[in-house]
């Protein structure tokens, strides 16, 4: 892992760069797990390089009533849930809120996994190493609660893996993955994007389409 600040020119050089350092787990046979949208297009070179499966793990960041984008929590499939309770008391959200904001994204969640995955059958991860990878982590909220939906499937060992992680989410991350890797983790973090020269917003059909190629 490398703790200086890096600038990827884009998604696809921080999954070849990733790639690098995780081509020592190919005779592991992992699963790769990208976060959806833009893990996928990260994922999608791990996955090309170690000739491994490509899959989804679709986990939902929780925002608070009157910012979205600040997350009070998050949700992954299995009924996985945490939330940040100080946050959530200084902005005095209700239980009531709470359960509609939890339901508005999990039938996002929902959605998202039936057209990315469509019908195909879930990957068997028991007794695997699997890599679950995005582009970044800022709260590691979303990171976390992936992680430990994939834990309830008794794989063999997680890896979590990223372009950029904020500083004090790896501390967080680590606590859960049985390995982190990140090639950036700057002190100073502000956003995913400010570490990306192009970070323009993955489509849906981009994340089925590469999907689709592996």
């Amino acid at each position: 892992m490398n703790t200086s600040e890096i600038i990827f020119r884009d998604r696809k050089e921080a999954g070849q760069k990733l790639a690098e350092l995780l081509k020592s787990y190919t005779a592991e046979k992992p699963i790769i797990l990208a976060m959806p949208r833009g893990g996928v297009v990260v994922a999608y070179e791990i996955a090309q390089a170690l000739k491994a499966p490509l899959d989804v793990i679709v986990s939902r960041k929780i925002g608070a009533p009157s910012q979205p984008e600040y997350a009070i929590g998050a949700i992954a499939p299995g009924d996985i849930r945490v939330f940040n309770d100080e946050a959530i008391s200084s902005l005095d959200i209700s239980k009531t809120e709470i359960e509609t904001l939890v339901a508005r994204e999990k039938k996002e969640m929902e959605r998202r996994i039936k057209l990315y995955r469509g019908n195909k059958p879930l990957l068997d991860l028991k007794d695997k190493v699997v890599i679950i990878v995005d582009d970044g982590v800022a709260t590691g909220q979303t990171a976390l609660v992936a992680i430990r939906s994939v834990r309830k499937t008794q794989p063999k060992k997680i890896v979590f893996a990223c372009g950029v992680c904020a500083h004090d989410s790896m501390e967080l991350l680590r606590q859960e993955a049985d390995e982190v890797i990140s090639l950036s983790m700057p002190k100073m973090f502000y956003a995913v994007g400010q570490w990306y020269q192009s970070f323009e917003q993955t489509t849906d059909d981009e994340v089925i389409r590469l999907l689709s190629k592996v």
